[in-house]
């Protein structure tokens, strides 16, 4: 009982887990990335001390070359000398030198090539991690981009469903605002065509008659010749044209 308790409870916080996984696609990748850098980290550590061992080799190497030549020069400057015995114990540390710096060698050989081969295995593997990554981003930002426009579309869809159906507020709103333009316009006809405008045109042709008259006055003080087609000219008798009664004949010269 107590089991299946548990199961179920796993159950239900796996899938609360896995929806919240599905709305931050972007919170998992960040956490994908910090993973990578610290097995970066902690890969490059393991380097390092395969470096340190890299290094430690050589200077065994150099030690036991200065040693072996050192061993060398006694042996043979004792048998020059003699001095067999004490030759020969230097010859023997010479062979024990030699072997191990020929040992000391391959080893060096072996760990350098192990540690460049770690060095490929890193690098291949973080560019397949980072490439990885760069692929889940750009997924991500389409997988966002086609949300936005599955919720786009749908919310035309659902526009396109609503506007326009019987009952709808807004063709009823534009029922009502035509309605009240036709009516204002009707107003608008009655009191134009209820308006007496004698009383305005008689109005604007005295105003002009005024405005001529004054413009012959003051022609006439300051000695200006108005224009003879002016009617404020005509008024004032300044128009010089002889009046005829009846048509003009015309004479031609010789006639």
């Amino acid at each position: 009982m107590f089991k299946r308790i548990g199961t179920l409870i796993k159950g239900f916080f796996s899938l609360f887990i896995s929806g919240i996984e599905k709305e931050n696609p972007e919170a998992i990748l960040e956490a994908e990335k910090e993973n990578l850098r610290a097995q970066i980290a902690k890969y490059n550590q393991g380097l390092a001390a395969h470096a340190a061992l890299c290094e430690q080799l050589n200077a065994r190497i150099r030690n036991l070359t200065t040693e072996e030549q050192d061993l060398r020069a006694k042996a043979s400057a004792n048998l020059r000398a003699g001095n067999r015995e004490l030759a020969g114990q230097y010859a023997l540390r010479l062979q024990t030198t030699s072997s191990e710096l020929v040992d000391c060698k391959k080893q060096l050989d072996a760990s350098e090539e192990t540690y460049k081969q770690l060095i490929q295995a890193r690098d291949t593997s973080v560019r397949a991690a980072r490439e990885k990554l760069d692929s889940l981003k750009r997924s991500i930002d389409e997988m966002k981009i086609s949300r936005a426009q599955a919720e786009l579309m749908e919310m035309a869809s659902g526009m396109i469903s609503q506007i326009g159906g019987t009952g709808d507020s807004v063709n009823r709103l534009q029922d009502m605002v035509e309605e009240e333009r036709t009516k204002a316009a009707g107003r608008a006809r009655v009191a134009k065509d209820s308006m007496d405008t004698t009383g305005i045109q008689m109005k604007e042709a005295e105003t002009k008659a005024l405005a001529d008259q004054a413009l012959a006055d003051f022609a006439a003080k300051e000695g200006i010749q108005l224009d003879p087609a002016t009617p404020a000219a005509a008024d004032a008798g300044t128009d010089s044209a002889p009046k005829t009664m009846g048509p003009v004949s015309e004479t031609t010269p010789g006639s």
